[in-house]
């Protein structure tokens, strides 16, 4: 007798050029599936935002069973007990952690970022204006994100192509990966990168700045700091997550805007629509494809019970797609949409992303200014994916202006 087909396969060629057919499929088929390769996916609306506003575990070290295990092991082991950020942790360890890095990332001071990112945006867009035509993703949507966090946490310019690299490789960590050799790689650049960190944070004690790294080594609240290691892993955390993400909103939403003239020309007629346009945006990209949790108990969704102790994966992608939610228009992209900013593109719940407003305001500016500036922008070419099935994104974005 042959095997039953998978009702979900990730790695089925062609998946992470377009994953929303896949996850349209496995939400009206079975919005509550048990993986064969010992995994729970939820991607109805409702039923992720409750998963993520749950008391449910981050902590991976407490699944015990699924064809992830050996890697998740693998990966700690080679680490060395690092790479415990607060997106790993659940309280009281998260509470901590959280209140303190929440103490210098604060909304007022993501605010106050927004002359500088106009600024970068802008010179970036004169290279582009300049040479009339570029890769979008190498000339704006990367450089744009991970300069400023760059610049917030008063990185050495010199060792950013480093880091940058470096980077590439730990955001693997968050996909399945497909062999040894490659969790053997994502695990060594974990190291240096770490190590890396180590050093900025021992230089910023004998010699701090006006930066954020600065402020998070002198954050206290109630007597308690942050330990070298804890200050490690949160800056790794927010280095990684400060532009990995953000790359794939503005290069993504650049696409989809490209691929929807009708909304591209309401944008640009309508520049104050342009905050509930990256709200909009992030529901229809959805930079982040999944998060996970843990169950610490039986945990039943609708008619199906999820044994303890099992990796649950929350479908971000499939539920800002749920037409049970956003209505029978929910495939199709609306700058206006009214509740377009109910997506669950930063989580939810006790672990919501503590970089929204950063991510926002720079997506915000980088594509408002973007299709303003260039009333004959088009595609120059084929977009290219980045082959991620978490972090999805386009890699190239070939256009001419």
């Amino acid at each position: 007798m042959s095997e039953p087909e998978l009702l979900f396969n990730p790695f089925e060629p062609g998946f992470t050029d377009d994953p929303f057919p896949a996850y349209r499929r496995l939400r009206e088929a079975e919005p509550v599936h048990e993986s064969p390769i010992g995994i729970w996916i939820l991607t109805a609306h409702r039923d992720v935002v409750d998963l993520l506003r749950s008391d449910h575990s981050v902590d991976e070290r407490q699944v015990t069973e699924g064809a992830f295990v050996a890697q998740m092991r693998e990966f700690e082991s080679a680490l060395d007990g690092r790479g415990r950020s607060m997106l790993d942790l659940d309280p009281p360890d998260h509470t901590r952690l959280r209140g303190l890095v929440s103490k210098v990332f604060t909304p007022r001071r993501v605010a106050a970022l927004e002359p500088e990112i106009t600024a970068l945006v802008d010179e970036a867009l004169d290279r582009i204006e300049d040479a009339g035509s570029a890769d979008l993703v190498e000339a704006l949507a990367f450089p744009l994100p991970f300069t400023v966090i760059s610049t917030m946490l008063g990185m050495p310019p010199t060792d950013h192509a480093r880091v940058r690299e470096l980077s590439g490789w730990v955001v693997r960590s968050l996909e399945p990966l497909p062999d040894e050799e490659t969790v053997r790689r994502v695990g060594a650049a974990g190291v240096e990168l770490y190590e890396l960190v180590g050093g900025l944070i021992a230089d910023k004690r004998a010699r701090p700045g006006d930066d954020l790294l600065s402020a998070l080594i002198a954050a206290e609240a109630e007597g308690d700091r942050l330990t070298d290691a804890e200050l490690v892993d949160q800056v790794v955390l927010l280095y990684v997550a400060g532009h990995e993400t953000t790359v794939n909103l503005i290069g993504g939403g650049a696409v989809a805007l490209l691929e929807n003239p009708d909304q591209l020309a309401l944008l640009r007629a309508n520049p104050d629509l342009a905050g509930n346009a990256v709200e909009e945006l992030l529901r229809f990209v959805s930079p982040v494809q999944q998060s996970r949790r843990v169950t610490v108990a039986p945990y039943k969704v609708g008619d199906r019970e999820i044994p303890a102790n099992r990796f649950v994966v929350a479908g971000l992608a499939a539920a800002n797609r749920d037409p049970e939610f956003f209505g029978p228009d929910a495939e199709e992209l609306r700058l206006d949409r009214p509740n377009a900013r109910r997506h669950v593109a930063f989580g939810g719940g006790p672990h919501h992303c503590l970089g929204a407003a950063l991510a926002r305001l720079e997506g915000r500016v980088a594509l408002e200014r973007l299709v303003s500036r260039f009333p004959d922008l088009a595609l120059d070419g084929e977009v290219k994916w980045n082959g991620r099935i978490n972090l999805r994104g386009p890699a190239t974005v070939p256009i001419h202006v």
